[in-house]
């Protein structure tokens, strides 16, 4: 049985990530675009995502913010407190705010609404926008099941959603939020890799980009331990053991780790300074 919001639902940002949610909730069916509401400082955007999804289009953020029950907030950092200074005086604690901000703390946002309305944060990444997105949601002083629910259905439309504490919310950030950077990065080595052993640069990118897509779904569908599933595909004295034995002397590992360290720990820096 497909699951429905029932909630007339506001976008606040029709940029990248705003456009990838208003997509994956009318495919999902998740929510009717007469139910969508977007607002954007940039009319083209506007006029491209009502032209071809059918949502409505806000006049201000003041005009989504009365109308929507769940407002999503999908604007850069830097000008969410401007943003929450407008539509803060006309939500109630009917309606529910998401933000997807990053490095904007629950408790910044709870003071700039007046510690009244119930907020989630979000962290989701940039494969949202093929539906494949890893989403972790934080809820707020005032928010509950019902807000919990809400924030699945909207992020699970685009991806995998979980439900984490806000303390971990600078880890996930680290982890899935910066991680698609680095598999990029192991797609293109990999890319490289192959055509200086003969491959035409398509071909290898093609090859890379499938065979890390398969892995993950290996990792996902089987529930099986990653570490497992590599040993399935070593042999004693085989190929795949040699460039293993390679990864290691290369310290990919410790690599690896330092980066989802260093990238939690400039989240953490950002969220000291509001988002800067």
């Amino acid at each position: 049985m497909k699951m429905t919001l029932d909630k007339r639902l506001g976008i606040i940002g029709g940029g990248a990530m705003g456009e990838a949610l208003v997509r994956g909730v009318i495919k999902a069916g998740v929510v009717e675009p007469p139910a969508v509401m977007v607002s954007d400082v940039r009319t083209e955007r506007l006029e491209m995502l009502a032209g071809e999804t059918g949502v409505k289009v806000a006049s201000s953020n003041v005009a989504l913010a009365r109308e929507c029950d769940i407002v999503i907030l999908a604007v850069k950092p830097f000008v969410v407190s401007e943003v929450l200074a407008e539509i803060a005086p006309v939500m109630n604690l009917r309606q529910t705010l998401i933000s997807i901000a990053g490095g904007i703390s629950l408790d910044f946002i709870e003071q700039k609404m007046g510690n009244r309305i119930p907020v989630v944060r979000v962290m989701p990444n940039t494969p949202c926008l093929v539906n494949e997105g890893a989403s972790a949601f934080a809820l707020g002083a005032k928010a509950g099941a019902e807000q919990a629910g809400q924030a699945r259905m909207i992020f699970g439309a685009v991806g995998r959603v979980v439900e984490v504490p806000e303390k971990l919310m600078d880890a996930v950030t680290g982890l899935s939020g910066s991680g698609p950077a680095y598999g990029y990065l192991i797609i293109e080595a990999l890319s490289d890799a192959g055509v200086r052993q003969g491959l035409p640069r398509d071909l290898a990118t093609e090859l890379a980009a499938q065979t890390l897509l398969g892995a993950a779904r290996m990792v996902l569908e089987t529930g099986e331990h990653p570490g497992r599933l590599k040993d399935m595909v070593t042999t004693p004295g085989g190929t795949t053991i040699e460039g293993l034995f390679a990864l290691e002397e290369g310290a990919v590992r410790a690599s690896i780790s330092k980066a989802v360290e260093k990238a939690a720990a400039r989240s953490r820096e950002m969220s000291r300074r509001g988002g800067a």
